[in-house]
């Protein structure tokens, strides 16, 4: 990317032809090389106090969700509950960085997370499958922010991105990114669909050239989500935009992120690859479930010196 200039990125949108070319001219990805580097760097170990260090700063990149058909507000409140004091007996214990919910259950997140400083989050634009116009997707996005969202997370038209319509893409998420006004938009490519590792690379910057505040893995809800070498190559597309522009862009891996050890290989990861700048919750999310508990027991383990077990955390 050394031959790419702030100025000429910002001409790359404006026809199907540029946008093509520049997408197709990243470099490919070493498809061996990264799978080799992501094993590589998770196999590293830390230290325990680094460790106590590293379970703190990876709750407070936790995006609690709740994503079913059956979400209630009494559910989301007790959520936002757990979101402010995940280890209600220990006040040293850091809230998660944000609680994510549908739409129509912003109103109940903005209530339980007042004061909190805990962000409330939203997915939209027909989530998970964005297969609606455009339009409908602006109203679902306006009607969040209205609401009270603090960030969008939005997934973008694997459809048109794989039958190369790259334009239709980025226009749409330009688009996405007004109807967010003062929210943060998270653009969410669902790579477990997109096929090939160049595709995440390409994916990752049309969505960074269009305007997003974060780049995420996936949905979660299809079978093949996060992956360290999917991660790796993220973090190298918002390392590589940001010597271009000076731009910071976070980077979300979601789905099947369960366990501290599992977090604590995606930390080793983003400071290896992208730098200490991005070990930061306004720089890297989790987002997950399952994962907060597993970080509250190994904290209290190492605390403690006892594993409380699963029954001692609460349920989501």
């Amino acid at each position: 990317m050394t031959a790419t200039t702030t100025s000429s990125l910002a001409e790359v949108g404006r026809s199907a032809a540029t946008l093509r070319t520049f997408l197709h001219g990243l470099p490919g990805v070493d498809h061996v090389g990264a799978e080799q580097r992501a094993a590589l760097l998770g196999t590293r170990s830390i230290k325990t106090g680094a460790k106590a260090w590293a379970i703190d700063l990876a709750i407070r990149m936790v995006d609690l969700t709740t994503l079913e058909g059956a979400d209630t507000p009494g559910k989301v409140r007790a959520l936002g509950a757990k979101a402010r004091r995940p280890e209600p007996s220990d006040p040293s214990c850091p809230p998660v960085a944000a609680v994510c919910v549908y739409p129509s259950m912003v109103p109940a997140a903005v209530e339980a997370l007042a004061g909190s400083g805990v962000r409330v989050a939203s997915v939209a634009t027909a989530f998970p499958s964005g297969q609606v116009p455009l339009e409908v997707k602006l109203a679902d996005t306006r009607a969040a922010v209205a609401a009270g969202a603090d960030e969008i997370d939005m997934v973008i038209s694997r459809g048109a991105f794989l039958s190369g319509r790259y334009v239709e893409v980025f226009e749409e998420i330009v688009a996405v990114r007004q109807a967010c006004g003062a929210a943060h938009l998270k653009v969410i490519l669902e790579t477990g669909e997109l096929g090939t590792y160049d595709n995440v690379r390409r994916a990752s910057w049309l969505a960074m050239l269009a305007g997003a505040d974060f780049i995420k893995t996936s949905t979660g809800k299809v079978p093949v989500a996060a992956t360290l070498p999917v991660t790796l190559i993220m973090l190298e597309a918002v390392r590589d935009f940001r010597a271009v522009t000076g731009r910071l862009i976070g980077v979300k891996p979601a789905g099947g992120i369960r366990t501290t050890k599992d977090a604590i290989r995606y930390l080793v990861l983003v400071n290896e690859t992208a730098g200490p700048a991005w070990l930061d919750p306004d720089r890297f999310r989790f987002g997950a479930s399952s994962l907060l508990n597993d970080l509250l027991m190994q904290r209290g383990k190492l605390a403690t010196g006892v594993y409380s077990g699963p029954d001692y955390v609460s349920l989501d």
